[in-house]
């Protein structure tokens, strides 16, 4: 909600806690004047935008700082968990350092994480000048510490990619409808990307556990039946009706611009350093945006002018690529872009004898989730919503079930006994076989492929 005449001014927030609140975490800068001498804290806006930007966290959470990149970062964190701090004030240290090197700058004075320790973990969201966390609150050890390292990585790149270098439509936002962009898998998918190269920059992956991060992502996007259905572009700009409305269909008519958007970006990455022979990668790139349109312009880009930019750092015409990968489905060639770089790629994916379905037990019962297109469980007459009882006369459950699946060849035939709206079927199911596309990454020793990949993977 606001005044639309009062949208463009400054104005001052007043947070009046409940007695037992203690503490106010926020972005919003401390005002100095109208200070009242109860339980009140007192901040500013200079517009809307900010103020509508800033989320505050009032309460008695534990609140920490440390200084990175010549930034006071201040962490807020509510709920119980397994952290320590003084591990936490190291770790996220480095995050914020290597992420500042990218760009040469940090455009902030402060900034605010805000954390919550939950059951089950939701995610982060991007703010100017702070982020939102939620997480498990045992994820502070381990590996489920890395992706936690990796979060923070995600959302604090994001003050620069989203916040300042963004499309033309996200910024400043009409707040009377969504704001749709074909550009998401650039803003996501780039940010996906640098969370993970951030990770190995700042030690915490070798190049070999990094390479293993890239080859799950590249097998994981090309192996889903959405990849070939929605192009990139699409997937971007339908986020509002599809990617946050899911259905049981939606892995066979959908595919995330996180992922594939990561991809992009590690392709355009290796397209611009072996074009430079070594002497500038996507930091660059990401730079020069981030000079001329926020700090320049002080405004979005459109899709052409994004376009024309990469252009010039990958120094190719990039209207096919675009075509092809972009707003088409195809599969890039990997092994071309990559090679040059010192990754080989291998395709590895062979036909086999695959069912088609996803099924859990739920209440005792074993539900199909999803079933994929093309697949023997579609030609069978599956559906999502069945009930499955009894292959070849025995009962099953979901584990049990899987074992069969896997045991049957393909031309194999079998009978299923399943519950359709509380009707009991028979169905008659043959085996098929399926291919799903699957590649294997791996090291090229020669020494200028290996010299260009140290750079690339430094």
């Amino acid at each position: 909600m606001f005044v639309p005449e009062l949208k463009n001014g400054s104005g001052n927030l007043t947070v009046h806690p409940h007695q037992t609140f203690k503490k106010v975490s926020t972005g919003l800068p401390k005002s100095t004047e109208n200070v009242s001498s109860d339980n009140a804290f007192n901040f500013t806006f200079k517009d809307y935008d900010q103020l509508v930007d800033c989320p505050i966290e009032i309460g008695n959470q534990v609140e920490f700082d440390f200084t990175a990149a010549g930034v006071k970062h201040t962490v807020a964190i509510y709920g119980e968990g397994n952290y320590d701090v003084s591990i936490l004030k190291e770790d996220m240290k480095i995050i914020v350092e290597n992420a500042t090197k990218v760009f040469g700058e940090n455009p902030n004075k402060d900034y605010t994480f805000i954390i919550h320790n939950v059951v089950d973990a939701q995610g982060g969201l991007e703010h100017c000048n702070s982020t939102t966390l939620s997480v498990n609150r045992w994820t502070y050890q381990g590996n489920e510490y890395l992706d936690f390292l990796s979060l923070v990585a995600h959302e604090y790149f994001h003050l620069w990619n989203v916040k300042r270098i963004r499309p033309i439509e996200l910024g400043p936002f009409d707040y009377d409808k969504e704001n749709y962009t074909t550009l998401l898998w650039v803003m996501e998918g780039f940010t996906s990307y640098y969370d993970e190269l951030l990770m190995l920059r700042s030690g915490y992956y070798s190049q070999e556990q990094y390479i293993q991060k890239l080859n799950n992502s590249l097998n994981y996007v090309e192996g889903s039946t959405g990849s070939r259905v929605q192009p990139l572009s699409h997937s971007s700009y339908d986020a509002w009706i599809k990617a946050y409305r899911p259905n049981e269909n939606s892995p066979n008519t959908t595919m995330t611009y996180y992922s594939r958007g990561q991809l992009m970006a590690a392709i355009f990455d290796a397209m611009i350093v072996y074009e430079t022979k070594g002497q500038n990668c996507l930091d660059d790139f990401l730079k020069a945006l981030y000079e001329k349109f926020h700090k320049k312009l002080n405004r979005g880009f459109t899709v052409d002018e994004f376009k024309l930019e990469l252009e010039k750092w990958t120094n190719q015409n990039l209207t096919e690529f675009w075509s092809m990968y972009i707003d088409g489905t195809e599969i890039p060639d990997y092994k071309v872009y990559f090679s040059r770089v010192g990754l080989n790629v291998d395709y590895i994916g062979k036909e086999e004898a695959s069912f088609g379905a996803r099924f859990s037990d739920r209440n005792g019962k074993t539900m199909v989730q999803t079933v994929r297109s093309n697949s023997t469980a579609e030609a069978a007459n599956l559906s999502p919503g069945d009930e499955i009882i009894a292959v070849e006369g025995f009962r099953v459950n979901s584990n049990r079930l899987s074992e069969l699946l896997e045991s049957i060849e393909i031309g194999d035939t079998f009978k299923m006994l399943i519950a359709r709206d509380e009707i009991l079927y028979e169905l008659s199911v043959t085996m098929n076989g399926y291919e799903q596309p699957k590649f294997s990454l791996s090291l090229i020793t020669t020494s200028m492929e290996k010299m260009l990949r140290d750079f690339w993977l430094r």
